[in-house]
């Protein structure tokens, strides 16, 4: 099925992650055996991506509450929220990583109430991650249904950054429109940002998209404006890592010049999300937390040599000093609609679709 590879898993060792930052050049697994093995996977980028961050973290507290099984009820519990709190400080923005833990929090709750021995209690965590896996993997696939509506026949999508099976669970929501249209018949191709610095659009969205054989022309992002000028773009279609109440969104940084540049030349502007990735606590962009990541990935630049080994070589001057932030905030006056696994939303609307969302059981 396309888009969908081991992105995130659970195998009887722990929590299996594809290794995001050696890709394309080669496809490794990193196994994380513990609640903190998973947050420092979270925090280095071995996973990234606002879905596929959360269910990582719903998969470490079930591999860290089968490692705690032994103890008593009250030890156990102080140990599972001392694991809940190392993996929601594992990275700011990403709202799908609160929301997991919280829902593990509420059902350590419930059992707690119930009386239920640690190893029951671990084993509802276990099948609650699997849920939330689960869950991901419909939620992508019903916004490629209603995201494919959107795009015309032999049409060309600028994506940024990226939002695919990487960054979920499986299929994804940006490329998961992509792919939900050519199941549907169509003919699509994507342009895809390079998406400096990190380079998601270049080493991943390319890797994925021609794993599965979809026409893809990578640009850098100082093409993007061009390209639009030109009428080479039928639509834009970004993921957001955190969606505020008035549909103000945080997704990678230069995502927020390219929705300008968009307006500013008629093209539709879409943002793909589950929503997971709503935060109803949250009353605009002005109070999304923006994570700030080493300046080395501004400064230096890491990939592939000949042999495959990955190499990293400084670009910048000597002495150079350089500023990186993770994610910039789009308003929702650019967003022409919000796709999530409910239907096509205008980001008014939005904050009603999400309050009524059923919770994880």
């Amino acid at each position: 099925m396309p888009g969908m590879f081991p992105t995130v898993d659970r195998v009887p060792e722990g929590v299996r992650m594809i290794d995001q930052r050696v890709l394309p050049a080669r496809e490794e697994y990193v196994v994380a055996r513990s609640a903190e093995e998973a947050a420092r996977a979270i925090r280095e980028m071995v996973v990234r991506g606002a879905p596929a961050i959360g269910v990582a973290a719903a998969y470490g507290a079930a591999v860290e509450a089968t490692r705690l099984v032994g103890l008593e009820p009250r030890a156990f519990d102080d140990a599972m929220e001392r694991a809940l709190e190392t993996l929601a400080k594992s990275r700011p923005t990403a709202v799908n990583l609160f929301w997991a833990v919280g829902a593990v929090r509420d059902e350590l709750a419930r059992s707690r109430a119930g009386g239920v021995s640690p190893a029951e209690r671990a084993r509802r965590l276990e099948a609650l991650a699997r849920k939330i896996d689960e869950d991901d993997v419909a939620s992508c696939r019903a916004i490629g249904r209603y995201g494919a509506a959107l795009l015309p026949d032999r049409a060309t999508v600028l994506t940024h950054c990226n939002a695919g099976g990487l960054a979920t669970a499986g299929y994804g929501t940006a490329l998961g429109v992509v792919r939900g249209a050519i199941e549907a018949g169509k003919r699509v191709r994507v342009l895809a940002d390079e998406t400096r610095p990190f380079l998601q659009g270049a080493r991943l969205t390319a890797w994925e998209l021609m794993r599965d054989g979809i026409e893809t022309v990578l640009i850098a992002d100082n093409m993007a404006g061009s390209v639009l000028r030109r009428g080479e773009v039928d639509a834009v279609v970004v993921g957001a890592d955190r969606v505020a109440r008035n549909g103000d969104f945080a997704n990678k940084i230069g995502t927020y010049p390219l929705a300008v540049l968009a307006r500013e030349h008629g093209v539709p502007f879409y943002v793909a999300a589950p929503l997971s990735t709503i935060d109803l606590d949250c009353p605009s962009g002005e109070a999304i937390p923006i994570e700030e990541r080493d300046p080395r990935e501004v400064l230096e630049a890491t990939g592939p040599d000949a042999e495959g080994t990955m190499r990293t070589v400084r670009l910048a001057a000597p002495g150079a000093h350089a500023r990186n932030p993770s994610f910039d905030v789009t308003p929702a006056g650019l967003v022409t609609g919000i796709i999530c696994e409910r239907g096509i939303f205008r980001p008014a609307e939005l904050a009603g679709a999400a309050a009524a969302r059923l919770p994880v059981r």
